[in-house]
């Protein structure tokens, strides 16, 4: 594969097979978007029949006459009541009515009965064939919306049912490297198939263990669905197993070949033996794998960021953004801190999960290289653009960690995460300069002005943006926040794809409507494959962290005796990174929710330097061996060819800066974070 190859944005996708895959995937992201505003929507009806007819929560078109007696005469009521009234011999206390109180009773009743009356009349006054027909829309919404309280759930199995197969098909699934041969193809598929195969038992072991009651119907009928989606991946890795590709040669296995097995079945494995041998759980990877149905509506956010960054693929505001400072003629050292500097924010806006490297990661190697950059210095820059956003506003992450642990708020984590930013960016230029040499741009002349001429074709882009936005929050009252953010941007995107699909160069005779239709599909086709590849890694994330969960771990590392804070500031450094080099960050903010946070407040660490921390150690995670997911994320998109061509020649630092710079500058920035607050507060 070569990078060339991919590094232009344009209308092709890299899986031209799947456009019908594309097509679902589409209908079903925008029906998720659709679902996701629906209550917005309902608000916003609200609002305006507020607006339009005075006490609308009140008028009712289909209100029946009320049937109480109006004109009741109270004496004769009072008179009849205890003339009825009879002593009643078993009773050790009985005495006849009091007049007054069925008097002021009575007077009562005639008052709400006239009440009603006049609410009636006044409802009648107001309803109009309009009133009528704006209710009965209003009222479906609502009906609709909380009718389909559970339909989130069904909508996430199918997202990650349909991605999950195409990266099956595809054997796209993330892996520390490919399969070289056929004997290493095999290896995948059949372990595939045995970790597809454990999921779907363990998953039929605890709907049986359910039982037939109603309370536990529905769940018991979501676990068939997991079940069946876990057998269909069974049919494609056995089909797979056996319909070998022609361009896979011949070959054998050797000690390297278990890196070509993805990781979320090492993780599945280790995971299954645990809750099989050691704790005889059969149920727990169905267990553990069922919290991602509990925050279905987290995930399928997921999705979504994915789609934004393909469908940013899909335009050219990578390029003409790059444009701009073209003029200047950056050397390769300040190139290369522009990156992190400017990458960051787009980053946070694609959730700060790799799927920013995903969408333009082939773009700035592109622009590194050409730069002069050395293929170290861009594969590094590359994978680090892919996360030093993971502190930014609108970030998913944060919002994730903000949900589960009610001791931190958005608000706080984003302002601190800012300065934290800005001191690893500072940290990352400081460092290429220092090992780089040359670092003072070169402008061309009149640079200046040439730069702000490539700015003029970014303002209808610009423009476009802010209609969607502004159009958004006039229709559905929805402002645009990190909470919103994941249902706005896809409808942006779109929005600019539409935009950008009449510029450039079409087809003969194909109108805007169809390179827009081409563009967004191929963007769909392509989100499958990454969307399935990155919720089964989370997935199974998730169960490799139930180990933690369920053993002792956790309370031998943190014992009730362990009282000094910085050992304890130490030891959760220590654990947090080893999880972000072998997890999903997803995956591991959820299961150190739910194990270590706790116990670490509990022995005095600061709950907003905690998280802090935390994400820190998990961006050091992300491009730390042996995982290292932001590396293996700009391998698949700059090509493995790429990879194994960059220099093995030079000094130690820069025959392996790819892997040196970045822990360099987020290891010092975790050091930074994790114990300069402790002079403080410890």
């Amino acid at each position: 594969m070569n990078w060339r190859a991919l590094s232009a944005s344009g209308v092709t996708t890299l899986y031209p097979m799947h456009r019908l895959h594309g097509v679902i995937l589409l209908a079903l992201l925008v029906f998720t978007l659709l679902l996701g505003m629906g209550n917005s929507l309902h608000s916003r009806m609200l609002w305006i029949g507020e607006q339009t007819w005075p006490n609308y929560y009140l008028l009712n078109p289909w209100a029946s006459e009320p049937t109480c007696n109006v004109d009741m005469d109270i004496d004769a009521a009072v008179q009849k009541r205890m003339q009825e009234y009879k002593p009643d011999p078993d009773a050790l206390f009985s005495s006849p009515p009091d007049p007054q109180a069925l008097r002021e009773s009575f007077q009562k009743n005639l008052e709400l009965c006239r009440d009603k009356y006049a609410m009636f009349a006044a409802n009648q006054e107001q309803i109009t064939p309009a009133l009528t027909l704006y209710k009965t829309v209003e009222q479906g919404i609502a009906d609709w919306l909380l009718d389909n309280i559970d339909l989130t759930k069904y909508l996430f199995l199918g997202l990650f049912g349909l991605a999950a197969m195409i990266a099956a098909f595809d054997t796209d699934h993330i892996a520390l490297r490919l399969p070289r041969n056929r004997a290493e193809w095999k290896l995948s598929q059949g372990i595939q198939l045995l970790v597809n195969g454990l999921m779907a038992y363990s998953l039929t072991a605890y709907a049986g263990q359910l039982g037939d009651s109603r309370s536990t119907e529905a769940l018991r009928h979501l676990e068939y669905a997991w079940t069946a989606v876990f057998v269909l991946f069974i049919l494609i890795n056995a089909y797979r197993l056996t319909v070998i590709p022609a361009r896979i040669r011949p070959g054998k296995l050797a000690p390297s070949s278990l890196l070509s097995v993805p990781l979320y079945c090492q993780m599945g494995l280790i995971a299954m033996a645990y809750f099989y041998f050691v704790d005889g759980y059969s149920s727990g990877l169905a267990i553990y794998f069922g919290q991602m149905t509990n925050l279905a509506s987290m995930f399928i956010n997921i999705g979504l960021y994915v789609l934004v960054g393909m469908v940013l693929k899909q335009t050219r505001l990578p390029d003409l953004l790059l444009g701009v400072i073209q003029p200047f003629r950056l050397p390769a050292p300040a190139l290369a801190s522009l990156m992190i500097f400017a990458t960051a924010f787009p980053t946070a806006f694609t959730g700060a999960s790799g799927i920013f490297i995903l969408a333009v990661g082939g773009v700035i190697y592109d622009e590194m290289r050409k730069s002069g950059a050395g293929r170290q210095l861009s594969l590094a820059t590359t994978a680090m653009s892919g996360s030093m956003g993971v502190v930014l506003n609108p970030c998913l992450l944060i919002v994730v960690v903000a949900a589960l642990n009610k001791e931190v708020t958005t608000d706080e984590m984003y302002g601190w995460g800012f300065w934290i930013f800005l001191m690893s960016a500072c940290l990352f230029t400081l460092v290429v300069c220092k090992t780089q040499g040359r670092w003072k741009p070169q402008p061309e002349p009149g640079a200046f002005g040439e730069a702000g001429r490539r700015l003029v074709p970014l303002v209808p882009y610009v423009l476009v943006a802010a209609l969607v936005i502004g159009l958004i929050w006039f229709l559905l009252g929805l402002t645009f926040n990190e909470y919103s953010a994941p249902l706005i941007l896809p409808l942006v995107m779109l929005a600019l794809v539409f935009l950008d699909s009449g510029k450039g160069e079409k087809a003969p005779g194909q109108s805007r409507s169809s390179v827009f239709w081409s563009r967004s599909i191929a963007a769909a086709s392509d989100s499958a494959v990454h969307i399935g590849a990155l919720l089964a890694l989370i997935g199974f994330s998730v169960c490799l962290g139930g180990i933690l969960e369920r053993s002792e771990v956790v309370h031998a590392i943190f014992p009730e005796g362990l009282t000094n804070p910085w050992l304890v500031m130490l030891v959760i450094v220590v654990m947090l990174t080893f999880i972000g080099m072998i997890m999903d960050p997803f995956g591991a903010v959820i299961l150190v929710s739910a194990t270590i946070a706790q116990a670490a407040i509990n022995l005095g660490i600061d709950p907003l330097h905690f998280w802090l921390v935390c994400l820190v150690a998990f961006e050091l995670g992300y491009l730390s061996p042996p995982v290292a997911l932001n590396h293996l994320l700009t391998r698949q998109v700059v090509g493995e060819t790429e990879v194994l061509a960059a220099e093995r020649t030079g000094s130690f630092w820069h025959r392996y800066e790819r892997l040196l710079l970045p822990l360099v500058v987020m290891g010092s920035t975790l050091l930074i974070v994790a114990f300069v607050p402790m002079f403080f507060y410890a």
